[in-house]
């Protein structure tokens, strides 16, 4: 048994989001929510507030035990790129690319 939760279009380069999955990937719920709480990123509150969802899907959904949970997968795909552009020196444009992502966090309980 397995839950998800999906945050889509975060306004944040899935890259950036990736260094903060691998930290929380494999760990218990509870340790990887302090694992968040004391992380200085900003991809740690988009991805607390996905594994919360996650955790609660678990409870009310599947009746699963939070005591038992763990994250099984972690990870953020690439979403649409907003182009933007900037206006440069001698009349020229300087393209400016801002990524979003997709965050998937699936939680599985342990046996």
């Amino acid at each position: 048994m397995e839950a998800k939760a999906i945050a889509k279009y975060v306004r944040m380069s899935s890259r950036k989001i990736g260094i903060v999955l691998d930290l929380v990937r494999g760990k218990n719920v509870n340790e990887a929510f302090a694992i968040l709480q004391y992380t200085p990123k900003d991809a740690a509150e988009v991805v607390n507030k996905v594994l919360k969802s996650a955790v609660a899907n678990a409870e009310n959904n599947l009746n699963l035990d939070k005591s038992n949970l763990y994250v099984a997968e972690a990870y953020a795909c690439a979403g649409p790129t907003l182009k933007r552009f900037r206006p440069h020196a001698q009349g020229r444009a300087f393209r400016i690319k801002k990524r979003t992502s997709h965050v998937t966090v699936i939680v599985k309980e342990r046996a």
